[in-house]
């Protein structure tokens, strides 16, 4: 029994969709056949069920790296071999508004967890065939989709100490989130795969930052596409393995 997770490994698929929020798993979750809940422990719910065919889990990790290491390491000790990554996102640009998809190819180490586990300068680069079938599943949606480096912060609420988000954008970062630095340093350590995509929830510039409202409807419809997005990307994932 995987301890924190409070799961079986026996009951793992190589597959795993995460998320922060328990009830977005839950969300995610209605949309497979077959599904069974294995466990709600803390922030921690799993899910596992088929999309097209494909068994794959959903779990929550909630928000910030060091509980959502927790969880990507004990799904990867349970025989996860592919994690991908559902979230939201502060947009850097007017180009990408709320309601935008960006998959994240590589993220900048804003955060302090990572740095626990290696160098300083070591990367933290998404796997490039669950990016390319994230991306190309996006496409296939109606609505904004961008590629590119995102910035995975500690802090969600500001102090007194500035962080540097105009020097992250000028650099050519294009939304900041949270988790996904640990992510795919984890997968990278570990050997496995990772991707993750994003739905654009407002505007981390403070000049073009306004009043925070994640619950829109624009927002709300980019989680729907970015959900399907990464469904379809496990089933693409799936049968290129198949066909090797």
């Amino acid at each position: 029994m995987l301890p924190i997770l409070q799961v079986n490994p026996e009951d793992l698929p190589e597959f795993a969709i995460v998320c922060g929020d328990p009830r977005r798993a839950e969300t995610i979750s209605q949309k497979l056949s077959n599904v069974k809940e294995l466990a709600f422990a803390r922030e921690y719910r799993t899910f596992v069920g088929e999309y097209a065919g494909v068994r794959l889990a959903v779990v929550s990790h909630g928000v910030g790296s060091p509980g959502a290491a927790v969880c990507f390491e004990e799904l990867i000790r349970g025989g996860v071999k592919t994690l991908i990554r559902v979230g939201t996102a502060g947009s850097y640009s007017a180009d990408h508004p709320a309601g935008s998809l960006v998959v994240s190819t590589a993220a900048v180490r804003a955060e302090g967890l990572t740095h626990q586990l290696v160098p300083a300068g070591f990367p933290a680069i998404a796997d490039s065939e669950v990016t390319e079938a994230l991306y190309a599943a996006a496409q296939e949606t109606e609505g904004i989709v961008k590629k590119g480096i995102t910035v995975t912060l500690d802090v969600f609420f500001s102090g007194v100490v500035d962080i540097p988000h105009k020097q992250y954008k000028q650099s050519g970062a294009i939304a900041v989130e949270m988790e996904i630095a640990a992510l795919y340093v984890i997968a990278t350590l570990r050997g496995v795969r990772a991707g993750a995509i994003l739905a654009l929830d407002g505007y981390a510039d403070s000049d073009l930052a306004g009043e925070y409202d994640p619950h829109t409807d624009v927002v709300a419809n980019a989680i729907e596409r970015e959900i399907d997005t990464a469904l379809r990307a496990v089933a693409k994932l799936a049968a290129a393995s198949s066909s090797i």
